[in-house]
């Protein structure tokens, strides 16, 4: 969990370092989209993210199932939640879920129109594979679509805030001294990184004041 959770958080810093620079600069970010179109590379990178959420989409499963067992008839005896306990860390399972959905529609929206289209050759959406930029604004001249992607959003924020110091706990920070310095920069690394998504679609909400 803590190597494939690792990688999709530099994944998503990249990925979010990327998306702003649609709304400073369009043609900046086309140029970005036709370097990183259907070329080996970018083929590449696409099978080894799409590998790097598998293996953490079925080792979340696993853990879910292990967990679930080792409590048994047990699981029932605590009806009050442990103040200690964070409610991202006991909720983990449903916060994945509601990413991994949202993950669909965004590949959908996003992947399926541009870097298969320029794949195949087949047309799947109304603008050109490289005209990334259209899409963005398309997407989020839709006030649902923007909602839609803030509340993905936010589950990716509770996700990562436990997930990124939970990471680097299983691999040997747990000491009392740099646990809460870990959980500090990881609060920070995701704060970062969600604020970064979230400006793209709050950008053309706001500059789209009559879109429906």
């Amino acid at each position: 969990m803590s190597i494939s959770g690792i990688f999709l958080v530099l994944f998503l810093l990249f990925h979010s370092l990327m998306n702003i620079v649609v709304i400073i600069s369009p043609t900046g970010y086309n140029a970005i989209c036709a370097f990183l179109g259907a070329n080996w590379y970018a083929v590449l990178g696409t099978a080894v993210l799409a590998g790097g959420f598998v293996i953490h989409i079925l080792y979340a499963l696993f853990l879910t199932y292990k967990n679930m067992r080792a409590r048994g008839s047990e699981k029932y005896a605590v009806t009050k939640n442990q103040k200690s306990v964070e409610w991202s860390s006991q909720n983990m399972f449903v916060l994945g879920l509601i990413i991994f959905g949202f993950l669909l529609l965004h590949f959908y929206n996003f992947w399926y129109k541009m870097q298969f289209s320029e794949l195949t050759g087949i047309e799947t959406g109304e603008f050109k594979p490289s005209d990334g930029a259209a899409y963005v604004q398309a997407l989020f001249s839709s006030k649902i679509y923007c909602g839609v992607y803030l509340v993905w959003l936010a589950a990716l924020w509770l996700h990562l805030t436990h997930g990124i110091w939970s990471s680097l706990q299983t691999i040997g920070i747990n000491n009392k001294i740099w646990l809460p310095r870990v959980k500090v920069i990881g609060n920070i690394i995701s704060t970062i990184v969600i604020l970064m998504f979230m400006s793209i679609p709050l950008y053309y909400l706001f500059r789209c004041g009559s879109c429906i």
